[in-house]
């Protein structure tokens, strides 16, 4: 079926009637599409390229990928990577060359290509490199990730955008140009608003939702109202993929924020997540593990509300649960920040690994036994309790070999201004004690 044929199907989707037929009627990615912009002037100047659009779903890959064969008057050949393996590839190679024979360059779609393995992309790269086909892949996840380093290296990466709030004011106009029910569909500003949010940047979740509505409202007076989109949409996730960039987009949004003291910041990607259907146990493993790399001893009761948050989840479950999520949330936002025993923690194990493995000085070995003691196991080990300020001043934990280094350097902040002043009263001892050794001897 040629999708450039006159629309009007009445059996088709919305989003399929109104699947543009030119690049003018595209809407979103003026950031590749606006005058100037590099995609453009190589549609205008008819120098296409092997390409990869990487976005998420419902931003226009697969039209734009239409358009520019289209545009250019090429053969558009669509390859799905759930549906093709290499014996689909070399079929459509051959039918390129049939087409170019006929003189007609073929622009080869590859629709979801992350799910190719690395020797089914491999299949491609003879074909790309001899002008076979123009190579143009689609995906939602990150190209550095999930392709290969060959593929990546003989095609440009254009990153796709969700589509902003005009974008889909400018769907909403289309919609009710094209549609004589959505035409007629009463949609109040506020609602307006709110069924943008629950798109989400999708445009065909937009219209989804439009024609829906439509079917279902458009003769009525009171046309959509919030508590009728509610309805249709309830139970609807956002975007938000476990497995991708998304994901690790916005948990780390949540970190920084909470490392950057803002519990608002930190509260909204939290809510974000639990809206897109993240697992809240992975957020409350992820707050445990803030609680120690970015407070730590500044604020020790940070990994105590973290873990009994953690625990009110196990029990409660959702939505109970949550609340005591967004508690250790805000709290570790609002806390104060170290980031010293995180510091410390990894380069004493940097230290570990690259030395040999010294012994423990004498004097801190345990003597159980009477051949110990003879050995003079911890002979010269000096009780802490029974020194003055509870103290060995002088005394020595480390291998000789390792030297009297300091990794652990408390902050300024918190509990951790007291740690550093008791630590520093200490290293005075220890000074005092090496000084007066030295003169004794």
């Amino acid at each position: 079926m040629d999708l450039f044929e006159p629309r009007g199907n009445p059996y088709q989707p919305l989003a399929e009637r109104l699947r543009p037929a030119t690049l003018d009627e595209y809407v979103g990615q003026d950031h590749l599409l606006g005058p100037g912009q590099p995609l453009r002037r190589a549609i205008e100047q008819d120098q296409l390229h092997s390409m990869i659009f990487w976005g998420p779903p419902g931003v226009g890959k697969t039209t734009l990928a239409r358009l520019l064969a289209h545009s250019t008057a090429s053969r558009f050949e669509p390859l799905s990577a759930v549906q093709s393996g290499v014996k689909d590839i070399k079929a459509a190679a051959e039918r390129a060359r049939q087409g170019a024979a006929e003189g007609k360059r073929t622009l080869l779609f590859v629709d979801e290509v992350h799910r190719f393995n690395k020797a089914q992309q491999d299949a491609f790269l003879p074909y790309v490199e001899d002008g076979t086909f123009i190579f143009v892949g689609a995906t939602t996840e990150n190209p550095s990730f999930e392709l290969n380093a060959a593929l990546l290296s003989r095609a440009r990466v254009y990153p796709l955008k969700a589509l902003s709030d005009e974008d889909m004011a400018k769907l909403l106009a289309q919609a009710r140009q094209g549609d004589p029910n959505v035409a007629r569909l009463t949609i109040p500003d506020p609602v307006q608003h709110t069924l943008f949010g629950l798109a989400d940047g999708d445009a065909r979740r937009l219209l989804n939702l439009l024609e829906l509505s439509a079917d279902l409202y458009a003769d009525d007076p009171d046309g959509l109202t919030a508590e009728r989109l509610g309805q249709m949409t309830q139970g609807q996730r956002r975007r938000f993929d476990k497995g991708g960039d998304a994901f690790y987009d916005q948990i780390s949004a949540m970190h920084k924020s909470v490392r950057g003291s803002s519990p608002d910041g930190a509260l909204y990607w939290m809510c974000r997540m639990l809206d897109g259907g993240c697992d809240p146990m992975y957020i409350a493993r992820r707050l445990v593990r803030m609680a120690s790399e970015d407070i730590g001893n500044a604020d020790p009761r940070a990994l105590t509300i973290a873990m009994d948050a953690w625990q009110v989840q196990e029990r409660l479950g959702s939505p109970e649960g949550e609340l005591s999520l967004a508690h250790a949330c805000v709290y570790l936002a609002c806390a104060p920040k170290s980031n010293a025993v995180y510091t410390a923690y990894n380069k004493m194990m940097d230290l570990v690994r690259s030395q040999k493995s010294y012994e423990v000085p004498v004097h801190l070995r345990n003597a159980p036994t009477k051949l110990m003691k003879e050995l003079g196991y911890g002979s010269e080990y000096r009780y802490a309790h029974d020194e003055p300020h509870g103290y060995a001043a002088g005394e020595h934990y480390l291998p000789e070999e390792v030297g009297d280094r300091t990794f652990y350097h408390p902050v300024d902040r918190g509990l951790e201004k007291k740690i550093r002043e008791k630590l520093a009263f200490l290293h005075q001892l220890d000074e005092q004690a090496r000084n007066d050794s030295g003169n004794h001897s």
